[in-house]
């Protein structure tokens, strides 16, 4: 099996990376970002895949051409730029979420004959304010997104659908979660406190908490989503039926107290007193628009994982990237 990612120096598409070269149908995998991606460290079992790293700028037709050849069978689509930033720059945002995905698309429904499985990385913010209780399904839920990024998503899914339907590529459309814990440097999302209140504690700095406690967010651990990820390509097309291709992923609703719980009970009470709680009004009014809770029983229907809850996956990645001083809390 071949399969391009791109995105691929995004920390999902590193951990994706891992993931597939260790699954033995994988012959050959292709990474692609702005930035030529670095390969993860290469399980034993990988040892056959035959990998590229390729720079590439996803908005430049001839890049894309170049890259997208008819024997490829599954692509990740990873890349964008994230809801923070697609905010302060519409004409950016614009491009790389709606422009560069129609190139892709338009450019392997016109090569691949055969209809290549596209895995779209959608999110939650394609929808918009839910009501006290309401829960959120793909069906009976019309997204109303509060924010460009949203619309930029919204945008992209009734593009690859509409594909779908015709016959010309194979999509599955994912709606992620807010995922936590992110490693590394914060993102231009909005959603960016939800993995800083955690990651800068743990490395002995202070991070801003920019909503109030009472905020509801729906939200998924890293291995979790891989794991969906992984399923993804796999799920028969005709399981799908005829309509939709999109899922909104599991995920777990929590509040933001409960994530400073969840710090308190992992980190201790040094880490909670590095969270500075400074309301951001920008912020608040992006992810004040997004629903915390879903109906997610198609996605397990067609065989997608559930979460684990929010205190396994804070230990989890304090286990694996570590904290500034130790603790007895695993």
């Amino acid at each position: 099996m071949r399969v391009l990612i791109t995105g691929a120096s995004g920390f999902i598409g590193q951990a994706l990376t891992t993931t597939l070269l260790s699954s033995p149908s994988i012959t050959h995998l292709t990474l692609t970002d702005i930035v030529e991606p670095t390969l993860p460290p290469i399980p034993n079992s990988a040892r056959e895949t035959s990998t590229r790293c390729i720079q590439a700028d996803l908005t430049s037709p001839q890049a894309c051409s170049a890259l997208l050849t008819p024997d490829l069978d599954v692509v990740y689509l990873l890349h964008g730029l994230m809801s923070g930033a697609a905010e302060a720059d519409l004409e950016l945002g614009l491009k790389v979420n709606i422009d560069s995905t129609r190139l892709i698309l338009d450019v392997l429904r016109r090569v691949n004959v055969k209809g290549v499985k596209v895995v779209y990385a959608s999110s939650t913010a394609v929808f918009g304010p839910s009501q006290p209780g309401e829960v959120v399904t793909e069906a009976g839920t019309v997204p109303s997104p509060g924010s460009s990024y949203g619309a930029q998503k919204a945008m992209c899914e009734l593009l690859l659908n509409d594909y779908s339907r015709r016959g010309l590529l194979d999509g599955r459309i994912l709606r992620f979660p807010t995922i936590i814990v992110r490693p590394g440097m914060p993102s231009g999302a909005a959603s960016s406190f939800c993995s800083g209140m955690f990651r800068e504690p743990f490395k002995g700095e202070r991070c801003q908490l920019p909503v109030g406690r009472e905020l509801e967010v729906w939200v998924c651990a890293t291995k979790t989503v891989v794991r969906n990820l992984i399923i993804a390509k796999d799920v028969p097309t005709e399981r799908f039926g005829i309509g939709s291709r999109v899922v909104n992923l599991p995920g777990v609703t929590v509040t933001v107290g409960e994530m400073l719980e969840a710090l308190r009970e992992v980190g201790g009470e040094e880490a909670v007193a590095l969270v500075d709680e400074k309301r951001d009004e920008n912020v608040a009014k992006i992810v004040n628009t997004w629903p915390a809770r879903f109906d997610t029983r198609r996605a397990e229907e067609l065989g997608f994982v559930g979460d684990e809850g929010l205190v396994k996956a804070v230990k989890d990645y304090a286990r694996e990237y570590g904290m500034k001083q130790d603790r007895d809390c695993f």
